[in-house]
């Protein structure tokens, strides 16, 4: 029996996901909206901090089991790294670095340098990596883009928001610059991807929520390196804010599709919007913005909560690291 055990978990460990770390950015980015309560409605630190140290705990356990994946099962990873949907989402761990780094930014400056210093060096190799992929290979098709495919060029506007407090401003506008153009020519080919091609399949549409993280973490990225709100800053949020009123009209059609892991794609851009909205509410000093931002954290809370009852429900159930 415990021999059974044992290969039955080590069979689970070799189809463990490299999108489970996207639970990791969901449960990072609450925090941090939850850091921003604190400061714009008096919320209690404790949450984020309990927050914060549960996702730190989860990342590091993660990271740990995807590290024997690889130990153990290395051709299963270099098979989702030849995969044209997987591939996009091992930036997810550079990402997760970086987002650490923000929210211990205040708490444990250092720890945060070497988080930023870390996830910066990691997600630039992903960066070149999978743009290098997508240049010289020939195993892609129009019907593998999907909104999932922002994740290696846009996580490159994580950076700015913890190099430019640290004065590595140079550096912040590199990665912003990157960010911020290849999220315009990725936005192209997956809105055309979208339009006239196949719908995307149930599995896959919580990430069409991956839209509203650009221009938010973008607005986010932006206001770090320049003091005001300017015309740019107004263009970044309020497509975000578009994008987040537009998809929470369709939110039947969300609810149809049920429970994947890719369900967690809901959770960072509706936080990244959050803090976004948190970040425009006390630059511009404008009233509404807080009860709006109060609004999205309530509606946010609820979507984590969701999405934790569902993903112990589904670890219960042993209904995930299965054989696609």
């Amino acid at each position: 029996m415990s021999n059974d055990t044992n290969t039955n978990d080590g069979q689970r460990l070799a189809h463990l996901p490299v999108s489970i770390f996207s639970t990791v950015m969901g449960m990072t980015g609450f925090a941090i909206a939850w850091q921003k309560a604190h400061a714009a409605l008096a919320a209690p630190a404790l949450i984020w901090q309990v927050i914060a140290g549960f996702v730190t705990v989860v990342f590091a356990a993660l990271l740990a089991l995807y590290g024997l994946k690889l130990a153990r099962h290395f051709p299963e990873v270099v098979k989702e790294w030849n995969h044209p949907v997987r591939v996009s989402f091992f930036p997810t761990i550079s990402i997760s670095l970086l987002l650490l780094a923000v929210v211990w930014l205040d708490l444990a400056p250092q720890a945060s340098f070497l988080l930023l210093i870390a996830g910066a060096v990691a997600h630039l190799a992903f960066t070149l990596a999978i743009l290098s992929s997508w240049l010289f290979h020939t195993h892609y098709d129009i019907k593998h883009a999907n909104p999932g495919w922002f994740i290696p060029v846009v996580g490159n506007l994580f950076v700015p928001i913890v190099a430019a407090q640290f004065g590595l401003n140079e550096i912040a506008w590199l990665f912003f610059s990157v960010g911020i153009i290849f999220w315009i020519v990725m936005m192209t080919i997956v809105i055309y991807r979208i339009v006239f091609h196949d719908p995307i399949p149930p599995k896959l549409l919580p990430t069409l929520f991956i839209l509203i993280a650009p221009p938010a973490v973008g607005f986010i990225a932006y206001s770090a390196l320049t003091p005001e709100v300017d015309g740019l800053s107004r263009v970044l949020y309020y497509t975000g804010l578009f994008t987040t009123i537009m998809l929470g009209a369709n939110f039947r059609r969300f609810l149809k599709a049920g429970f994947f892991i890719s369900s967690w794609a809901y959770s960072f851009p509706l936080a990244a919007i959050t803090i976004a909205t948190f970040l425009i509410g006390k630059r511009t000093g404008l009233p509404y913005f807080v009860p709006l931002a109060a609004a999205l954290l309530a509606i946010l809370s609820v979507i984590i909560a969701v999405l934790l009852w569902k993903t112990q429900g589904a670890i219960r159930r042993k209904a995930i690291c299965l054989p696609e």
